[in-house]
């Protein structure tokens, strides 16, 4: 299902990633996912392109979901074939460079997704903050801990925090960052 939203969102030449659910199979522990979340970058004023042409292959949601996407800049939506897609309407200069920073990740043979950074995947799930974002995200740190750039993490998150007025976020990632830090120094 990714592949042919992949496919599609290509087709009509529009900057996008894989967030969530895919990217954590990429860079933390490999798991199920029921949905599929990206940023797809519409930049302010043209959101409606977007989520009408979005709404040509996709099927919404809830029956005000052309509505809701452009209050709340999120399309909440389903494939033809059942599968929840949630479609972040980007245009903050983080989203640009998530998106520019996006690279190809071969799932299997003839199949290349486009997905996030495992650096801006932190930043996302840190910035959600939900039990599961948390999770998620030690998971990536744990795969990735030798590889992250987490200066660059950390010079993302805060700024979005603070939009937030979330200043619990940056603490916590801290911790976690430090307790898997002890947890894999103490492994043999």
């Amino acid at each position: 299902a990714a592949a042919e939203l992949q496919s599609a969102i290509e087709g009509n030449g529009w900057r996008f990633c894989f967030i969530g659910g895919v990217a954590v199979q990429r860079w933390g522990s490999p798991r199920f996912t029921q949905d599929i979340d990206l940023t797809l970058l519409t930049g302010f004023g043209e959101e409606e392109t977007f989520v009408d042409g979005l709404l040509r292959i996709l099927d919404p949601r809830r029956p005000d979901a052309r509505e809701f996407a452009l209050r709340n800049r999120v399309l909440l939506a389903r494939t033809r074939s059942g599968v929840d897609v949630d479609v972040a309407l980007g245009a903050l200069p983080f989203e640009e460079r998530s998106v520019a920073r996006a690279s190809p990740w071969l799932v299997q043979e003839r199949v290349v997704l486009t997905t996030c950074s495992a650096e801006d995947l932190v930043v996302h799930k840190a910035f959600a903050g939900r039990g599961r974002d948390w999770d998620d995200l030690e998971a990536v740190l744990i795969r990735q801990h030798d590889k992250l750039n987490l200066a660059q993490v950390r010079s993302e998150l805060l700024p979005l925090l603070e939009l937030k007025g979330d200043e619990e976020a940056l603490d916590k990632l801290e911790r976690t960052i430090e307790r898997v830090a002890r947890r894999l120094r103490s492994k043999p």
